[in-house]
C-alpha cells in the first residue's frame, strides 16, 4: 500500500509540475505578444497564443491531420464562443483569425488596409520575387503583365485545343488499361503539362523528365503548410531542396531562350517566359533571371494544383450523386447537338454555355476549400467586427469555414448544385480571393476543368477501388491513395 500511494504521489507531483510549467510557457507567450500591446490587448479578440516559438501550431497540424479538419476552429468557438474572430500564434506569427464569410470577403477585398501576409517559410519556398513576397506596387506590374496570357480571351482560345488533345488522349489511354490508375495523380499530370504549355511553351517534353518536375512540386507543396523545420526528416527541409533543384531546372530553360532569342534576332513572343524576358518598366529596366525563375516556379505550382484538384473532386463528387451526374450530361449532350456538321472540338463560347456545370464547378469548390485559407497583414491598426488587429499582425481568412457557414448554406457539407439558383448565395463565395490579389489564373484553370468534365460526362465513369478511402487534408484535400480508380467508358 505504501508503494502504490509514493507511486501516486510521484505521479501527481510530476503531473502537478507539468500543469505549472505548461501554465507558465503560455503565460510567457502571452505576455511576449499581447501584453507589451499596453490598453490595446483589451480591444483584442478572444483566443489563445499557444506555446513559445510553436503557438498553436500543433493544434492546427493536430486537427488537420485527424479526420476532423474543422475541429480546430470549433475548438475557439466552444473555448471562446462563436465570435467568428479569434487571436492565435500560427506559421512563426501573431495572428487573427477570421472565419465569417462577411469577414473574410472584407479583408480580401480592402487591399489598402490588409497586405500580403504570407509567411517567410512559404515566401522562401515560392520565391522573395513572385507575387508571395513582392510589394503592392510591383504585384500591380506583374500582374497586368502576365494577366492577358493567363485569361486574356484570346490565349484562352488558343489555349482550349491544347487542353482538349491533352485531356482526349490521357481518358482514351486509361480506359484501355487493365489496371487501376492514381486518378489525382494523373489529373495533376494533365494540368502540369497545360501550364507548362502556357508558361514556356513546352509541347513535347520527356514524360520522364515532366514526371520528375511534377514529383519535385509535389515535394514542394508538402512542406508549405507544415512547420517550417529545415532539418533532414521534415518536410520543409525536402520543400526547399525541391525548390533548389526546381530553380536550377528553370534557370537553364531561361538560358536555353536568351541563346534561342539571341540566334534568331526575334521579337516574338509565344509564351509567359517570352513576356516575361521582354517586358520593360519606364526606364526601361528589365526583370532579372532571378523574377523570371520565381515567377515561373510560382505560377506553375499554382496552375497545376487547383485545377487538378479540382477536376478530380468534382468527379468523385458527381459519380458520389447520380441524378447530379445525369443532368450535368446531358447538359453537355445538348451543346453537342446544337454543333454545326464541320465543327471539330470544344469552342470557349460553348464553355460559356455550360451554366449547371458551372454550378457543379462551384459547389465542388466551395465543399472541398482547396485552399482552407489565404494570408493578409494589417497595415494599421484595425477595426474587425468591434475589436483591434494590431498593425503587423497577420491574418488569416479561413475560407474553409466561410464556405461551410450553415447560416449561409443550407446543410453546408451537403453537395448541392442547386443552392447556386440562388444569385444571393455567391455574395461572400471567395474560392480564389478577392482584391487586386485575385487568384490571376483563375480562369484558366476554370477552363481546364469545364473540358475534362465535358469529356468525362459524355463518354466516362469512375470506379473507385476504395470509395471509403479517409481523407488526407493537407496540404490540400484528397484521398489517401490519391483517388486508386478505373477510368470505364461510358455504354453508347
Amino acid at each position: 500500500m505504501e508503494i502504490r500511494s509514493s507511486i501516486w504521489l510521484i505521479f501527481s507531483v510530476v503531473l502537478g509540475g507539468l500543469v505549472a510549467v505548461y501554465g507558465f510557457l503560455k503565460t510567457v507567450n502571452e505576455w511576449f505578444y499581447v501584453r507589451r500591446l499596453g490598453k490595446k490587448r483589451h480591444l483584442l479578440p478572444p483566443g489563445d497564443m499557444g506555446w513559445p516559438f510553436m503557438g498553436t501550431q500543433l493544434s492546427f497540424l493536430k486537427a488537420f491531420k485527424s479526420k476532423n479538419p474543422d475541429s480546430f476552429i470549433s475548438n475557439f468557438a466552444a473555448r471562446f464562443g462563436t465570435k467568428g474572430i479569434y487571436k492565435a500564434m500560427m506559421f512563426g506569427k501573431p495572428c487573427v483569425i477570421v472565419t465569417t464569410p462577411e469577414s473574410c470577403k472584407r479583408v480580401l477585398s480592402d487591399d489598402t488596409t490588409f497586405g500580403p501576409g504570407f509567411p517567410e517559410s512559404i515566401t522562401k519556398l515560392m520565391g522573395k520575387k513572385a507575387f508571395h513576397g513582392i510589394s503592392s506596387e510591383e504585384h500591380k506590374r506583374l500582374r497586368r503583365l502576365t494577366t492577358a496570357a493567363l485569361s486574356g480571351q484570346e490565349a484562352l482560345s488558343i489555349y482550349i485545343s491544347h487542353i482538349e488533345q491533352i485531356v482526349t488522349t490521357s481518358l482514351e489511354e486509361w480506359a484501355s488499361m487493365s489496371r487501376p490508375i492514381e486518378f489525382l495523380t494523373e489529373m495533376r499530370k494533365i494540368a502540369f503539362k497545360v501550364i507548362m504549355y502556357v508558361m514556356v511553351g513546352e509541347t513535347s517534353t520527356d514524360q520522364s523528365i515532366m514526371e520528375a518536375l511534377e514529383k519535385e512540386y509535389t515535394t514542394l507543396n508538402h512542406g508549405l503548410k507544415s512547420m517550417a523545420i529545415d532539418f533532414p526528416g521534415f518536410a520543409y527541409h525536402s520543400a526547399l531542396k525541391a525548390r533548389k533543384n526546381l530553380q536550377k531546372i528553370f534557370q537553364s530553360v531561361v538560358d536555353k531562350r536568351r541563346l534561342e532569342k539571341t540566334a534568331s534576332k526575334k521579337e516574338e513572343k509565344t509564351d509567359m517566359l517570352d513576356m516575361l524576358m521582354g517586358t520593360e518598366d519606364e526606364n526601361g529596366g528589365k526583370l532579372s533571371d532571378e523574377e523570371i525563375v520565381d515567377l515561373i516556379i510560382m505560377f506553375l505550382n499554382a496552375g497545376h494544383e487547383s485545377s487538378g484538384h479540382a477536376a478530380m473532386w468534382a468527379v468523385v463528387l458527381l459519380q458520389d450523386h447520380p441524378e447530379i451526374f445525369q443532368k450535368a450530361k446531358e447538359e453537355q449532350e445538348q451543346i453537342v447537338n446544337k454543333r454545326l456538321p464541320n465543327q471539330k472540338g470544344l469552342t470557349l463560347k460553348e464553355t460559356r454555355q455550360m451554366e449547371y456545370l458551372s454550378k457543379v464547378i462551384d459547389e465542388t469548390l466551395r465543399v472541398v476549400n482547396i485552399s482552407f485559407t489565404l494570408f493578409r497583414e494589417a497595415t494599421k491598426d484595425v477595426n474587425i467586427n468591434g475589436y483591434i488587429v494590431p498593425k503587423g499582425w497577420r491574418i488569416l481568412t479561413w475560407l474553409r469555414s466561410a464556405h461551410l457557414d450553415s447560416e449561409k448554406y443550407l446543410n453546408p457539407k451537403q453537395f448541392d448544385p442547386s443552392r447556386w439558383d440562388d444569385p444571393k448565395t455567391r455574395v461572400n463565395f471567395i474560392p480564389f480571393g478577392a482584391g487586386s490579389r485575385l487568384c490571376p489564373g483563375r480562369d484558366l484553370a476554370r477552363l481546364e476543368v469545364y473540358t475534362f468534365l465535358h469529356y468525362f460526362l459524355l463518354n466516362y465513369k469512375l470506379e473507385r477501388v476504395n470509395s471509403e478511402c479517409p481523407i488526407r487534408y493537407l496540404p490540400i484535400s484528397r484521398p489517401v491513395d490519391n483517388c486508386l480508380a478505373r477510368i470505364i467508358r461510358s455504354e453508347p
